[in-house]
């Protein structure tokens, strides 16, 4: 499909980074909707919300979740819709103009989003390249008996945390595939890229995880994973901790605060609909991860049954540990496991492709933005260093500790960080809630007020706040798993150090052309007659 092109009249209110053409769109409402849920449906939905849902109250968890979803996820997925829709630009692009005149370092929040976008995309690559060799070994069970021997030792070969110059061919060839591929659907733009491959793996996505849930229900013992699962223990919901692991949950699965939905709605049409698609992705990416419950759990409950033990003796209900060494040794025992696993890995790696290319997004319009540069150059130019960057450090003997590790840091302190910054510097600092609300209110069905303002001022930065502060308390005081504290200093906390760094640096470069000649739609005076 083409991309859509706006009138010639309206390209005066193009992002400045571009003056020379308009601004991409999605061909239509549906294209960013399903582009916007493969964003949010990724590999957290299959490995993370089943096992934290688990640890944290089963049945009763789905309260605090689905509270989280309504006070947290939604009003901040909306924040973004606005940001990215009213001021039409990347991340950067976007808070500059935000912050008008006065306000333009509010560019280096954006860059600060982009930056954790980087450290995310060059370790997700690798885990969607495991995938797609588990894909592979599905067929054969090339993992054997000991499936945990085989992940860390044969497949990976892990020695312990540090930086290697070891590569493992296992694991290089297929990192580079994915790259070769992420970066050709990127070259693509938005609508002959990223639309059409999400129109394409999402559905297939769907389908098979589909497929793999309805052959979990009929195993043995797969009322009893579900019975774990869903029973509610609500003497959990007296646990602080149940309550920010649910707005953890939400926070992380819904691609919200790090830049990505702010550049996906930034290439929505004028006048489409901002907060209703925005339920539509916020609904049926918990939906999935209901799903995602439903079939990793009663594949558990037949495990469980094999082993003749119950539920709460199993290991690795979680994370890598679930899909590369449970899920593996499960598929091992079942019959018509080949296909079962290539399902499912199958899935993460669709799962993981469409969120990786939301990701790199984020990265590409950036650059595209502040110097000038078209979709296949910022591909090949940024997303090329990006590509040997993740070969370097991810495709050695100790790729899966630097992985473990920068994950944990980019997502627990990068993202909450960001978040917080946003909503105070929004809200606050700048005092936008009433312009962001009206903004939405004039191109929305569903309408917003200050109840929505209070969410995102108030309620929401409170709770990410403690999130904060529990996360940095605990790795300060109890380190990592373990790992080595040098190593965590370079690889943790290194992170959100040379975050930190790029932002400003990327802030202090001069722009290919200048952001600030820009008209926000709807105009202020539009905006004022709407809240009168």
């Amino acid at each position: 499909m083409p991309v859509q092109e706006e009138s010639v009249q309206h390209r005066s209110v193009q992002s400045g980074s571009v003056a020379s053409r308009p601004r991409e769109q999605w061909t239509g409402q549906w294209g960013f909707i399903l582009s916007a849920i493969g964003s949010a449906v990724g590999l957290g939905n299959i490995w993370r919300f089943p096992g934290v849902a688990y640890e944290n109250g089963g049945g009763a968890f789905l309260i605090p979740y689905l509270i989280a979803l309504v006070t947290a996820g939604i009003p901040i997925l909306f924040l973004d819709y606005a940001i990215g829709h009213r001021f039409r630009g990347s991340a950067p692009t976007a808070f500059r103009r935000l912050g008008g005149t006065a306000g333009k370092w509010l560019e280096s929040l954006g860059w600060f989003q982009v930056w954790i976008c980087v450290f995310i995309a060059i370790y997700y690559a690798a885990v969607v390249a495991w995938a797609a060799s588990y894909f592979m070994f599905s067929f054969d069970l090339r993992w054997g008996d000991d499936t945990a021997g085989f992940f860390t030792g044969e497949f990976l070969q892990a020695t312990a945390p540090g930086f290697s110059a070891q590569f493992v061919p296992a694991v290089l060839i297929p990192l580079v595939l994915v790259w070769v591929v992420v970066l050709v659907v990127l070259g693509g733009g938005i609508a002959k890229g990223i639309q059409r491959a999400n129109v394409v793996f999402l559905p297939l996505l769907v389908v098979a995880f589909l497929i793999l849930v309805v052959r979990a229900l009929f195993l043995d013992g797969a009322m009893a994973g579900l019975d774990a699962l869903f029973t509610p223990d609500w003497a959990a919901l007296g646990n602080p901790n149940v309550w920010i692991a649910a707005y953890s949950q939400i926070f992380f699965s819904l691609s919200i605060a790090f830049g990505i939905m702010i550049t996906y709605s930034s290439y929505r049409s004028r006048r489409a609909n901002v907060t209703a698609p925005a339920l539509v992705v916020a609904f049926a990416n918990s939906s999935f991860e209901i799903i995602a419950g439903i079939g990793v759990f009663a594949t558990l409950g037949y495990f469980a049954f094999q082993q003749g033990v119950g539920i709460n003796e199993l290991e690795g209900l979680t994370g890598v540990g679930l899909s590369f060494i449970t899920f593996p040794a499960i598929v091992s025992q079942m019959p018509g496991g080949p296909l079962f696993g290539a399902l499912f890995f199958g899935s993460l790696v669709l799962a993981g492709f469409t969120s990786l290319l939301s990701i790199l997004q984020v990265v590409s319009s950036a650059f595209q933005d502040k110097f000038g540069i078209s979709a296949r150059q910022a591909a090949v130019r940024v997303g090329s260093v990006l590509a040997v960057v993740s070969v370097l450090l991810f495709s050695t003997t100790t790729g899966l500790f630097t992985l473990d590790t920068v994950d944990q840091w980019a997502n627990n302190i990068g993202i909450v960080a960001a978040a917080i910054a946003a909503t105070i510097v929004v809200v606050w600092v700048f005092r936008k809630g009433p312009e962001l609300a009206a903004h939405l209110n004039a191109v929305s069905t569903f309408k917003v007020g200050r109840v929505w303002q209070l969410l995102i001022g108030i309620l929401t930065p409170i709770a990410l706040f403690f999130m904060l502060i529990q996360r940095i308390i605990v790795l300060v005081t109890d380190g990592y798993e373990g790992y080595p504290l040098w190593f965590l200093a370079v690889a943790g906390w290194g992170t959100i150090a040379l975050i930190l760094t790029g932002s400003i640096v990327m802030t202090a470069m001069r722009w290919k052309h200048d952001p600030d000649d820009f008209t926000p739609w709807p105009s202020a005076t539009a905006l004022k007659d709407l809240t009168k």
